[in-house]
């Protein structure tokens, strides 16, 4: 029960929870559009950490479990009729059950090998997607305005999404903490340090990292179908994006990996960044080149991201920063 009252896990999780309630007080559709992608994103960091930061295996083809989840959802929402809820917990098990399939081939590959594989595998999802029938093939699924109204009208629909995605950050933060201080997570962490002496050690690391990836994957598939019935309609060119993952990468690299706040705070900043090169006549068409730079340099100077370096050069703040 200690380590559940440690200052490194509720921290983020009170500021998170009053970065949420800031918004629904204020009531501010622009404060809640801008704060909806900035925690889709940090959400999306946090789980691929799980993978990345806790077994050191890179995934490009992490956005894939946001667009086959996202799909999943939306067509549960669009054509079966479900609640938005149930759609978003189902597009986040379709993902995972994927995840658990693609982990048992995959995850035998390792270093560059594996990371090659999960572009590929994104690309084969693209592929797919847009030749499967019943999910629109390449024009997609959308709904009329007039679906809304079963939510109480459009804009009650966006608040409705903006919290359940709140809801799903905290969750995640909390997923991510305990997996980090288990037996389970010391398991990974000795197959980030060492694979091999791992298993000499009796770590069962093909099966530890399948359940680190399922579990990454679970939550990308609730943020996809949120995201996707928050805009209305869904494409595989928006569903498959890959420079979403290589961003992500760079936010969870920013932040520190391994790290539990490390990806929100990565997510956030990174996204300002973002935000501001977007609106920057000079940087809005080289903000891509520009997160690579920005990975480029982490890589070099500062590899253990901001809260890794701040837990490094300050020892005090070890038991407020996980």
């Amino acid at each position: 029960m200690t380590l559940w009252r440690r200052p490194g896990l509720w921290i983020p999780l009170i500021l998170v929870f009053l970065w949420g309630l800031l918004i629904l007080v204020s009531g501010l559709d622009s404060m809640r559009e801008v704060t909806f992608t900035l925690m889709m994103f940090a959400t999306l960091a946090a789980s691929l950490n799980i993978l990345l930061g806790y077994t050191g295996y890179v995934s490009f083809g992490h956005i894939v479990f946001f667009g086959l989840g996202g799909y999943t959802g939306f067509y549960l929402l669009s054509q079966r009729g479900w609640p938005l809820s149930l759609a978003a917990v189902s597009g986040g098990l379709l993902s995972a059950a994927v995840a658990g399939l693609l982990g048992l081939a995959v995850l035998r590959l390792r270093g560059a090998y594996f990371a090659l594989a999960t572009i590929g595998i994104n690309e084969a999802a693209r592929a797919f997607i847009s030749n499967f029938s019943p999910f629109g093939g390449a024009t997609g699924l959308f709904v009329n305005f007039s679906y809304y109204q079963s939510y109480g009208g459009a804009g009650r629909a966006l608040w409705l999404t903006f919290i359940s995605l709140w809801l799903t950050i905290l969750l995640v933060t909390v997923v991510s903490y305990g997996v980090k201080h288990s037996r389970f997570g010391l398991g990974l962490m000795a197959i980030r340090e060492d694979e091999d002496a791992a298993l000499v050690m009796g770590v069962k690391a093909p099966q530890a990292k399948t359940i680190a990836f399922v579990i990454s994957a679970f939550f990308p598939g609730i943020v996809g179908t949120l995201y996707f019935f928050k805009n209305g309609n869904v494409e595989p060119g928006d569903a498959f994006q890959l420079h979403m993952s290589i961003e992500t990468l760079v936010m969870i690299m920013l932040g520190g990996q391994g790290t539990v706040s490390g990806p929100l705070l990565g997510a956030v900043t990174y996204q300002g960044l973002r935000g501001y090169l977007l609106t920057s006549p000079l940087f809005k068409s080289l903000h891509l080149a520009i997160a690579g730079l920005v990975l480029l340099l982490i890589v070099l100077f500062l590899p253990a991201g901001a809260i890794g370096w701040l837990r490094q050069r300050f020892q005090g703040l070890r038991r407020f920063l996980e």
